[in-house]
Order: C-alpha cells, then sequence, then structure tokens
C-alpha cells in the first residue's frame, strides 16, 4: 500500500469565483487551480495521485467541511503561460458528519504550530497525521 499524504485545501464557497464542497459532490471531479501563492505551490508539487485533502470553506464559513482524493500528480496549469503554477484533479470521497470550524481547531493545543492557525492566508497546506486523525474524530461527534 502506498503511503498517503495528508493535506488541506481552502476554497471560497459562494460569489463568482466561488466553488464549494456540495458542488464537487454533483461534479464528482473537479481541477484544483488558482493558486498562486508560492508555499502553497511548493505544497502543491509534493501532492501525488492518492493522497487525500480537506476540503475547506473559506469566507464567512472558516470550516472543514469534507475529504477530497488526489487522483492526478501536479501538473502545469493548461490555463495559465507561467508553467510554474500547476494544478492537480480531485474527486470527491466523502462529507464530513459534521463540519469543524476555525474556532474549535484554535482551541485544539496540538494545532497551535498547524500552518491552517500560524499563516492564515495560506491555502494549500499539509496536514500532520495526529492532525488529520484528530479532525476525524472530532467530526464524527
Amino acid at each position: 500500500m502506498k503511503n498517503v499524504n495528508y493535506w488541506l485545501a481552502k476554497q471560497e464557497p459562494s460569489g463568482s469565483r466561488g466553488y464549494n464542497f456540495e458542488t464537487l459532490k454533483k461534479d464528482k471531479t473537479t481541477i484544483w487551480d488558482g493558486v498562486h501563492n508560492n508555499l502553497a505551490l511548493k505544497h502543491m508539487r509534493e501532492i501525488k495521485k492518492g493522497d487525500l485533502v480537506l476540503f475547506y470553506h473559506t469566507g464567512d464559513e472558516r470550516q472543514i467541511v469534507g475529504i477530497m482524493e488526489v487522483i492526478s500528480d501536479p501538473y502545469p496549469n493548461p490555463k495559465e503561460d507561467n508553467k510554474r503554477f500547476i494544478v492537480f484533479d480531485v474527486k470527491y470521497k466523502k462529507s464530513l458528519k459534521r463540519p469543524i470550524t476555525l474556532d474549535e481547531m484554535k482551541k485544539q493545543k496540538k494545532f497551535q504550530n498547524w500552518e491552517l492557525i500560524r499563516i492564515s492566508r495560506l491555502s494549500v497546506m499539509p496536514v500532520p497525521q495526529q492532525i488529520w486523525d484528530t479532525i476525524i474524530d472530532i467530526s464524527q461527534n
């Protein structure tokens, strides 16, 4: 069995450029694009087919709502001239039993050094196994 890595990717769920988890559920798959932040792009280059990603709604919601599976390795964004801007394909995996809010996560001591708490503008980041497991546990209650 291949080693699965865990990630979190943020998306504004509404508005003209918005895309939410319910839409992914209907679409089944989508291209994760639009990332230009250097650190987020660095993280994206490490993503591999088979990895799992927490889908995080930004904006007013600020919560993790579901899980996606990566179905392609990263590749250059076909809509951009610059090859350093990359994308990857994802598919709907499952909805969380209940969303986990940013406020809830801020109260977890073990989350304090995680990029989600420390670098609020970062759109794609790794999720340490211990944090992933805690989020899945919390979402079941």
